[in-house]
């Protein structure tokens, strides 16, 4: 099997990350491409050692908050041929739950998350950097709709979360990692042309 080749997509919590990814997966499976997805919210640390209050005050858009050194070893174990113990986690409970899911190496690895620009620990290990950048206030009511009918927040906790830590963070760690992108993607997760040129780049660059 050859070395996967990895893209990072990354961007805004709501910026439209998820449906790009889920897009551009699906289009290339239905070429026989094998495709892993990686999540980087399933690296949230485990925080089972603390009180519910106390998961609660976690600033979940700051760096410290995922476990970026396991999501580096699992790509380098991905790119060495390895099989790895993908982590799960719980956005009601605020941590990580026990069970893990194998996932074995794919052609393509395609990780999708806020941070995974701004880890110089994970930088080297992406073979294409996309950055999804989409107006704040369009990010703020995807995040709204999602959080409340996904994750059982409240109206006032999201929007609280969103003052305190979501745009502070956003200002401070994601939108600085714009010009590490190869790529920047506009328009949401529908962007046709930008598709297609990231499906032209895994082709020749994987030989598709």
């Amino acid at each position: 099997m050859s070395i996967p080749h990895i893209i990072a997509i990354s961007g805004a919590s709501g910026s439209g990350k998820s449906l790009f990814t889920a897009t551009l997966c699906d289009e290339l499976r239905q070429f026989d491409t094998d495709v892993l997805i990686l999540c980087e919210d399933h690296y949230y640390r485990d925080q089972s050692e603390l009180s519910m209050p106390q998961r609660e005050q976690t600033n979940y858009d700051h760096p410290d908050a995922f476990e970026h050194e396991l999501l580096a070893q699992h790509l380098r174990q991905l790119k060495q041929g390895q099989s790895i113990q993908y982590p799960e986690y719980c956005f009601k409970t605020h941590t990580r739950l026990s069970q893990q899911t194998e996932r074995t190496p794919q052609k393509i690895v395609v990780v999708e998350g806020i941070l995974l620009l701004a880890s110089p620990e994970l930088l080297p290990l992406f073979d294409l950097k996309v950055y999804m950048d989409t107006p704040l206030d369009i990010c703020l009511l995807r995040r709204i709709q999602r959080d409340l009918t996904e994750r059982g927040r409240s109206l006032e906790s999201v929007a609280r979360q969103y003052e305190q830590t979501v745009k502070p963070m956003y200002h401070q760690f994601i939108q600085p990692c714009r010009h590490k992108a190869n790529i920047v993607v506009t328009q949401g997760g529908k962007n046709r042309p930008a598709l297609e040129v990231i499906k032209a780049h895994i082709r020749n660059a994987s030989k598709l």
